[in-house]
C-alpha cells in the first residue's frame, strides 16, 4: 500500500513502522492526539505547514 494524502494518520502508522519518528521530526505530534484516528496526512500537513509531498516521499519509504 501506498501513503497518500488522503491516508488516516492512525493508518499511516501501521503502514509504516517508522511514521512516528517521520511525524515528529517534522514537528508534526498530531499521532498521539485523539483526533488522528479521523485526521489525514493532508490535513495534518496543512495545520503544520509542512511540504505535503516531501513527507509523502519519507513516509513512503518504509511502506512494503
Amino acid at each position: 500500500m501506498k501513503i497518500t494524502a488522503d491516508t488516516l494518520i492512525a493508518d499511516c502508522l501501521q503502514l509504516n513502522p517508522n511514521a512516528a519518528e517521520i511525524l515528529l521530526s517534522a514537528g508534526m505530534h498530531c499521532f498521539g492526539c485523539a483526533l488522528a484516528h479521523g485526521e489525514t496526512i493532508a490535513e495534518a500537513v496543512s495545520v503544520h505547514g509542512q511540504d505535503l509531498e516531501e513527507l509523502l516521499a519519507k513516509l513512503n519509504e518504509g511502506v512494503e
